[in-house]
């Protein structure tokens, strides 16, 4: 996720006051809102009755629980979520939201609660099917080695148009190594991106696998796949997915950091993740 620096100082300075007031309020912590975005599939997404569900919905309910403390769960815009929680608008972002080095440098997080590779969907009948490291995942950290197969993936979707989320880490990626050999085709909500991938408006898609894996589960998927090498770790996609805090709440951050590990070693994230995900989403030990 990226965001702007470009204020006044004057203009900084009240978005400090507020930031530091909505966390003063919070510091006995009987009651907390947690922003999602309410469109990432199946990490949070409102159903047809206008409730939000998920796994970070699910989750959040449980570590509220255990924590003793009061949370509401609001739906927030992606590209706001950030600026929001420093402002003080809510106190812990829940949102598929992966921890990398330039977030750190505006906001804490939680020990992580889950990670996902990342690669492209394309349809089935295209020629990108046909990108090189299928079933591999390249961890980011060896930037040398990924290099190799990113490059090869470079002369395949030269000319092409990827969509992907604006502002994301999927965003990075794409930014950093194939901007210029092909149209990055940028999205607000990740489902428009889909939905322009199904009627060939688009021809391919770069997100983390456990949302495309939705997807392809579903009818409007029979004719699409991933495709490639998937990706992970390293400055871009981070350290895997955690609830973002304020850095003005270090014991918030710890009473999360408690309650994730508690909800780890009973096995009920474990069992979450299984309920949600058609993979192995379990962060690092």
């Amino acid at each position: 996720m990226t965001f702007t620096r470009s204020f006044t100082h004057c203009i900084m300075g009240a978005a400090m006051a507020i930031g530091l007031a909505g966390s003063a309020l919070a510091k006995d912590y009987k009651s907390i809102t947690i922003a999602t975005e309410g469109a990432y599939e199946p990490w949070n997404f409102v159903q047809p009755d206008g409730k939000l569900a998920g796994f970070e919905v699910d989750l959040a309910a449980d570590l509220c629980k255990r924590m003793t403390v009061q949370c509401t769960v609001s739906q927030q815009d992606w590209d706001g979520m950030i600026p929001g929680l420093n402002a003080g608008k809510f106190d812990v972002i829940m949102a598929g939201m992966s921890i990398t080095p330039q977030r750190l440098e505006a906001i804490n997080f939680s020990v992580s609660y889950g990670t996902s590779p990342n690669g492209f969907m394309v349809p089935k009948s295209s020629p990108l099917a046909a990108l090189p490291g299928t079933d591999t995942v390249l961890d980011m950290s060896d930037e040398a080695k990924a290099k190799v197969v990113i490059d090869k993936m470079r002369d395949l979707v030269k000319g092409k148009t990827i969509g992907v989320q604006v502002a994301t880490i999927h965003a990075n990626f794409l930014d950093k190594y194939f901007k210029d050999v092909a149209t990055i085709q940028e999205y607000k909500p990740a489902e428009e991106m889909q939905l322009d991938l199904t009627a060939g408006r688009i021809d391919a898609a770069f997100a983390e696998d456990a949302y495309f894996l939705t997807t392809l589960s579903k009818p409007e998927g029979k004719d699409l796949m991933l495709a490639g090498a998937e990706f992970r770790g390293g400055p871009i996609f981070g350290q895997g997915v955690a609830a973002g805090l304020r850095k003005a709440d270090p014991d918030l951050k710890a009473m999360f950091d408690k309650a994730i590990a508690s909800a780890k070693a009973d096995g009920t994230l474990k069992t979450l993740q299984d309920k949600w995900f058609k993979l192995d989403m379990m962060p690092p030990a």
